[in-house]
């Protein structure tokens, strides 16, 4: 008899071991038995909770987005109103969402958004979210807010690419340089 209340014990574990195996591994070159052995349980039992390794991944990601969603409230609460962009930059390289395994995964997720209709659906909510609080915390800062913030966007995606080929990017020094581009787009560095 199944024990009542472990389905989101072991679904967290499973979302865990994934993100794990992903980092280990660097891609999604990953198989289902690897990622429950990791969790301490059988590949049937990962199977029946998440139906196969695209939708733990999936499910992994939205862990990843939503635990970078609670960085970027966390931040924007210590946040004034002239700081909410160098608080979302802040919360897109803290040390847990610019880790080694959520990064691996970030780059697995892009390369799998471009087959997988799901993947581009959840890629294209994260996109349309940071770049519309991007935009709205860069008013009156930048005489484009939408373009500065596609800017910032677009060198937050390419600053986890050179993390992801072992560029010497520390979160600290990707934050240094997010923050150099935005003192640039609001002309507060001349």
């Amino acid at each position: 008899m199944p024990k009542l209340g472990m389905e989101p014990v072991r679904r967290e574990a499973l979302v865990k071991a994934t993100i794990a195996e992903i980092g280990a591994a660097g891609s999604l070159d990953v198989t289902v038995s690897q990622i429950a052995r990791r969790a301490g349980m059988s590949s049937a039992l990962a199977h029946h909770y998440f139906g196969g390794k695209e939708q733990i991944f999936l499910a992994a990601m939205r862990r990843i987005l939503t635990d970078f969603g609670t960085e970027v409230r966390r931040e924007l609460a210590q946040s004034g109103p002239a700081d909410r962009a160098r608080a979302i930059i802040r919360a897109s390289f803290s040390p847990a969402s610019f880790a080694p395994g959520a990064i691996s995964a970030w780059m697995t997720f892009y390369v799998l958004a471009q087959t997988n209709p799901q993947a581009l659906r959840l890629w294209r909510v994260y996109q349309s979210r940071l770049r519309s609080n991007l935009s709205h915390a860069l008013r009156g800062q930048t005489n484009d807010p939408a373009a500065a913030a596609a800017t910032l966007t677009a060198l937050i995606d390419g600053l986890y690419i050179r993390a992801a080929l072992n560029a010497p990017e520390t979160p600290e020094r990707a934050t240094e340089h997010a923050f150099s581009v935005l003192d640039l787009l609001t002309g507060a560095r001349a």
